[in-house]
């Protein structure tokens, strides 16, 4: 590989490949203890979701509405099975993991970039998501598809890298946005990319630390300090803070914070109150599925008050509203995306996904 930045240290297999291949269940005696109540109800619709999306995959790999040729929605819904605790080599689920791979594969160009070859697909916002999943599958496959990764990954990571890089006006430093060359930011895209290169850093890959630290300087300079939105964050520095998307974007800001070191900050502990006020208005807002999954993973590695009461709303909100097929009520016309979105939130306490690692100190 070309650029040493970015070069995976190989792990022995002991390490990364620790994903269990069965569901937790209401036995185990190392379950969450908020899952607990909902655990075989939690299951039973984790299956069924699955089961809808291996059943809708087309043979490509992509799967229908608006987004879903893209390779933000394959890979989210690649992640899924992975959150749920299937390999590639599970018989039943293996095969569309494996697809969602070779989807994204052929779609990454020579530079590095992945993009869907027709149609829209948001930019920098499928890079990312196509690169978390390489990350997160690179030492759980084959030998074959890990060589395949070993190509795609660090030329992915590079393209954010790059992307990150672009001079850009104050405001915007540091963060990312739609295409690679964009001279501006947002933080929707930003916390998919540090999701990214966070998944790639415990994976071994090089990642420079003053990227990660820009990334989160960032996040922090979007945070407003006063007035009835004080503790949340906005999606750019110039918008105004006190609205609807605004509590969707909160929760992304706390999960990258805090995966990035930041767990104690006071930074970290405006926005949980924040979030405290505002979770039960993702209901029924635009973008309610793709807040819902950030303030899932957000709260879970906050723990304690944050996580209890937010997983009970979750869990009384989202298993009601599952459809006789799988699926749920979808979003942007695209039901994978939607069904993806609640999968990856359902499942964040099984803690399959290195990205869902929790400092288990914070109920202490």
């Amino acid at each position: 590989m070309k650029n040493s930045s970015f070069a995976l240290i190989k792990l022995p297999a002991a390490i990364i490949a620790f994903l269990p291949l069965s569901l937790p269940t209401a036995g185990q005696t190392n379950l969450d203890p908020v899952l607990a109540p909902y655990a075989e109800e939690v299951e039973q619709a984790v299956e069924k979701g699955l089961q809808y999306l291996v059943s809708t995959q087309r043979e490509d790999g992509s799967f229908p509405g608006n987004y879903g040729r893209t390779p933000g929605v394959v890979g989210l819904a690649g992640m899924s099975f992975l959150a749920a605790g299937y390999l590639t080599d599970n018989p039943v689920y293996g095969p569309t993991i494996l697809r969602c791979l070779e989807f994204l594969l052929h779609c990454q160009r020579d530079n590095g970039y992945i993009t869907a070859r027709q149609g829209s697909d948001k930019g920098m916002y499928s890079h990312a998501i196509a690169t978390l999943l390489f990350s997160e599958l690179s030492g759980m496959v084959s030998p074959e598809y890990q060589a395949q990764i070993d190509q795609a990954l660090p030329k992915a990571l590079a393209v954010i890298i790059s992307a990150q890089n672009v001079d850009k006006p104050e405001d915007h430093q540091g963060g990312w946005r739609y295409e690679p060359t964009s001279r501006d930011s947002d933080l929707s895209v930003s916390g998919w990319t540090l999701m990214a290169l966070r998944s790639a850093r415990i994976n071994g890959a090089r990642i420079p630390a003053e990227n990660i630290e820009n990334g989160v300087q960032y996040i922090l300079n979007l945070q407003d300090r006063e007035g009835d939105a004080r503790g949340g964050f906005r999606y750019m520095r110039d918008r105004r803070g006190n609205n609807a998307y605004m509590t969707v974007q909160s929760g992304l800001a706390v999960l990258c914070l805090q995966l990035t070191g930041h767990h104690d900050s006071e930074e970290v502990e405006m926005g949980r109150r924040f979030m405290l006020q505002r979770y039960q208005r993702l209901a029924g807002i635009g973008n309610e599925m793709y807040g819902l999954y950030y303030y899932a993973q957000a709260s879970f590695q906050s723990g304690g008050e944050l996580w209890e009461r937010f997983a009970e709303w979750m869990y009384e909100r989202y298993l009601p509203r599952q459809r006789d097929n799988g699926s749920w009520p979808q979003e942007q016309n695209t039901p994978a995306y939607s069904t993806s979105m609640v999968l990856l939130s359902l499942t964040v306490p099984y803690r399959q996904l290195p990205i869902y690692i929790r400092d288990e100190t914070v109920d202490e």
